[in-house]
């Protein structure tokens, strides 16, 4: 076994434990850190596979940018952990059952069948300055560019549906809300108001003599 291959097992396990971790923990938080950390480990086979740009991009958007979005959510839906633990138990053989025939599906579309090495042989070894950034931004905006629009859509419709979670609707004692039309509407008549009063001449304050 190379150094290389050693490198990837490591990596492969980490990121196997912490995806069985994220999916088996009660707390929403510490599932999204176990996330986390298989998206780090993820990246590094990336790495390792000379795909240096997307090993990059999984740690700086998803586990920077996007797992800081869902630990945002996560805290703002305030979900039931009681409740949430409750479930776990009850819907265990369904999910069980769809994770297996989820990897039965995965494993005859990418298995070694298809995709063993004496299919597609060794991966090409690139010199030093080669760009896998330039490689991949060919691919993705010429061949794949109707997927990559596709994937921009449903990114945004996933955006949408967060900010629709959060938003729940207050008492009006509780929270104050802005109605944008009617503020747009408004006028200077429905503001201010003009009271005309008659004038009044206060009698001058007369200074208390001291007696000598």
């Amino acid at each position: 076994m190379t150094f290389e291959q050693l490198i990837f097992y490591v990596l492969a396990g980490i990121a196997v434990i912490s995806s069985l971790m994220m999916i088996s923990v009660n707390n929403p938080v510490k599932a999204a850190l176990w996330l986390v950390l298989a998206f780090i480990a993820t990246a590094g086979v990336w790495i390792t596979a000379q795909a240096e740009f997307l090993g990059i991009v999984l740690i700086l958007v998803y586990a920077g940018a996007v797992m800081v979005l869902f630990l945002f959510v996560v805290m703002m839906l305030d979900i039931n952990l009681v409740k949430f633990k409750e479930g776990f138990t009850r819907y265990l053989p369904i999910g069980a059952l769809a994770a297996i025939a989820t990897f039965a599906m995965i494993y005859m579309v990418v298995g070694p069948t298809h995709f063993g090495i004496e299919k597609t042989g060794e991966p090409v070894r690139h010199a030093a300055d080669y760009s896998n950034t330039v490689a991949l931004g060919a691919q993705l905006y010429t061949v794949h560019v109707y997927a990559f629009i596709l994937a921009a859509v449903l990114l945004l419709v996933g955006i949408v549906a967060a900010i629709a979670l959060t938003i729940r609707r207050r008492p009006a004692h509780e929270v104050l809300y802005q109605d944008i039309d009617k503020q747009v509407k408004v006028q200077a008549k429905d503001r201010v108001q003009l009271i005309k009063m008659d004038a009044h001449n206060e009698a001058p304050v007369k200074k208390k003599e001291e007696d000598e």
